[in-house]
């Protein structure tokens, strides 16, 4: 890590946090950051270093990115853009600051000029879409202090999960890049499953481009894109990793670890199933596998057995899955040339990696063959 600006692409199942902890227990002189999207990463991060040396080393500070924004962002430098007290951020799920909708049914929002309005809600609460973009606006108004005390505070910035970043995200991501600190940055563009926010700014790279837009930056910045070095699975089998890496052509396919001990011996059940409806509960009884649907409003699902929502189940692992396939990512199985949204190829690849053993697609199988690496799931004989 020390000495060059780096994202590592990495690997579902690859051990990206134990990575990120490694490099951060090697730097003891310095202040580290870590921060993520998501508070659930975020405990992820503290365990794991609990895990691997018993503490968290007082150099080291975890907090998620919007406590991070909030806190040396906006914050410390309240009175250069406006003069009243923040009350912390309010989460919003679509576009803030709404100030009416037109005859075109397009939502007209109040002016960035406007900063009381365009940015705060009336009780002085940040819109979490507006979050970033505030951030970009103090710093510039400020001549770069915001991002000049960062990178004094915290020569080394990690930051994880960093595909989940969208919009002024990535403005804050070159602003740092540009500064002293040395940034680190690991994620995997194949499990955009969430996002920050959704801003039209920068919108092309917000499905998995993170690599695609640090390209895009001055060489000066000197930016490695590292794709090998968490490019094994030490969660899923070879066969799952084939087809999960099928989802997206254009990478590098994910490599089944080799080492000793992920070649253990597998279980009996084991693979890629296409499983019929009709056997779904006994299948339930017999595999006991997570089930995994789209949505809590999913059909199917057996809610006396465990289940988690695609989303939800990122960063797990289990030994067996069976997923509950929406509509378009049966038709995606049943001809791969099929388009298949953004999303939707996320979060099926989340769940067919969530498996370290088998995976079953719970769906009734029409076409006369198999998609490659799959089996039709067949009773046992009684």
């Amino acid at each position: 890590m020390i000495g060059a600006n780096r994202l590592v692409i990495a690997a579902a199942g690859s051990g990206k946090t134990t990575y990120l902890v490694e490099q951060a227990l090697k730097i003891r002189d310095q202040r580290v950051l870590i921060t993520t999207y998501t508070e659930s990463n975020e405990a992820e991060i503290r365990q794991k270093f609990f895990d691997l040396a018993g503490r968290i080393p007082a150099n080291v500070v975890i907090t998620t990115w919007f406590s991070l924004l909030i806190t040396h962002g906006v914050l410390p430098f309240q009175g250069g853009v406006f003069d009243f007290p923040v009350r912390g951020m309010l989460l919003v799920q679509s576009q803030s600051a709404v100030r009416f909708v037109d005859r075109r049914g397009i939502a007209v929002c109040w002016p960035d000029n406007n900063i009381a309005r365009h940015y705060f809600d009336p009780r002085g609460q940040v819109y979490s879409d507006k979050l970033a973009k505030l951030v970009i606006r103090c710093n510039e108004r400020s001549g770069g202090a915001v991002i000049d005390r960062l990178s004094r505070v915290f020569p080394h910035v990690f930051v994880d999960e960093v595909q989940d970043l969208a919009g002024y995200d990535l403005d804050i991501l070159e602003a740092l890049a540009r500064s002293r600190v040395r940034l680190l940055m690991v994620g995997d563009p194949r499990q955009v499953t969430y996002l920050t926010h959704n801003e039209r700014r920068l919108a092309r790279y917000a499905d998995g481009g993170i690599a695609e837009f640090l390209q895009t930056l001055p060489q000066k910045l000197k930016i490695e894109i590292d794709d090998t070095s968490l490019n094994r699975s030490h969660r899923n089998s070879a066969v799952i990793c084939a087809v999960s890496s099928r989802l997206f052509p254009a990478l590098a396919a994910t490599q089944a670890c080799d080492c000793a001990s992920c070649r253990q011996s597998p279980p009996a059940h084991a693979g890629m199933f296409l499983l019929r409806r009709a056997d779904y509960a006994e299948y339930l009884a017999t595999v006991r596998p997570m089930q995994l649907r789209d949505k809590i409003t999913s059909r199917g699902v057996d809610p006396a057995s465990p289940v988690m929502n695609f989303g939800e189940s990122k960063g797990r692992g289990f030994d067996h899955v069976v997923i509950l396939p929406t509509g378009p990512m049966q038709k995606w199985l049943a001809d791969p040339q099929t388009a298949l949204a953004a999303q939707s190829r996320a979060r099926l690849f989340v769940a067919i990696t969530r498996a370290r053993h088998s995976v079953a697609i719970a769906m009734d199988w029409k076409a006369a063959s198999l998609p490659p690496g799959f089996s039709l799931y067949e009773r046992p004989a009684v």
